[in-house]
């Protein structure tokens, strides 16, 4: 293990356990519920999604070959937000154990993201193709959104709107335990996959010759990260960037090798997500902001300052 990586690796660390920490002060009983059921459930969960979206988001960079490849490149979070859009026009909020929006968000998650990774595992098509098949399957899902709020009622575009802000709180471990059984076997596949994805780094050619299965390939790292992607979206909104900005800082640090690239990517983004909640509920007094702004914040700067990278190479 380098000093880069030990250093990243002890910072994300440092910022998991950091978050934990801010906000009021921990004493007595209402101190000892604040920690349990409200802090520690939130950071795992932050934890969860932020690890998920940064991992997803390093592999497809990989897999497109395109700096800018991001956890919703393939029309995830699209799906999602039609999905959840339509519960909440129909007014469907709560059902059995899982809120219906929570279940509408995840079906149309991985509807949009399976039609692409079909498409992906079907051997006749290149990664431009596959992220043509993305695009286009986001701009219809958005455009079937967009007429959707249309045509609902204020209500409904209220609760849509929180929605797709991106949020973390949580009451008890609950999101926990929905999370975890999804996101779990996806980050096993991912990482799974790291050997064969840096050889298909290095060209679908040469992936070819030296037995990778190109379009299984595709397939296996589609269905995996849509998969994770779909279920961090589903509970708690669209949370931006986190997938664009932390591979590139974490490739920055380390270098371009997977091996060392997709587990940081894991834990930076975790610990980045975190830090960024930490920053929500903490920067205006007595009010929290939606994590996905604060995100979204240092995204889009972090986005131009891509672009200009990529234009100079």
């Amino acid at each position: 293990m380098t000093l880069r990586t030990l250093a990243l690796v002890v910072v994300s660390l440092a910022l998991l356990a950091a978050a934990v920490l801010v906000g009021p002060s921990l004493d007595g009983a209402r101190g000892e519920f604040i920690l349990l059921e409200l802090r520690i459930p939130r950071v795992l969960v932050g934890a969860l999604v932020g690890g998920s979206l940064s991992l997803v988001g390093a592999c497809f960079q990989t897999l497109f070959a395109n700096p800018l490849a991001t956890e919703s490149t393939v029309g995830t979070t699209a799906g999602a937000t039609l999905g959840a859009l339509s519960a909440l026009a129909l007014d469907f909020r709560a059902g059995g154990s899982f809120s219906v929006v929570f279940l509408a968000a995840f079906a149309g998650a991985l509807i949009a993201s399976l039609a692409v990774s079909l498409v992906a595992g079907s051997g006749r098509v290149q990664a431009r193709d596959v992220l043509l098949v993305g695009i286009t399957v986001t701009l219809a899902t958005s455009a079937l959104s967009t007429g959707l709020q249309y045509v609902s009622d204020s209500r409904a575009l209220i609760d849509a709107a929180r929605w797709s802000l991106g949020q973390l709180p949580q009451v008890g471990y609950r999101g926990v335990f929905v999370l975890l059984p999804l996101v779990l076997p996806a980050w096993l596949v991912l990482l799974w996959l790291t050997r064969p994805l840096q050889t298909f780094a290095f060209g679908e050619g040469l992936a070819h010759t030296r037995g990778v299965a190109v379009p299984r390939l595709r397939f296996l790292v589609l269905a995996a990260g849509s998969l994770a992607v779909a279920a961090c979206v589903a509970w708690c909104g669209p949370i931006a960037f986190v997938g664009l900005i932390v591979p590139h800082l974490v490739r920055l640090a380390v270098g371009p090798a997977l091996g060392r690239v997709l587990p940081l990517s894991l834990l930076g983004g975790s610990a980045f997500l975190v830090t960024c909640d930490a920053i929500a509920r903490s920067l205006v007094a007595g009010r929290e902001l939606p994590v996905g702004v604060v995100t979204a914040s240092l995204g889009a700067p972090a986005l131009v300052v891509l672009l200009f990278r990529v234009q100079r190479h």
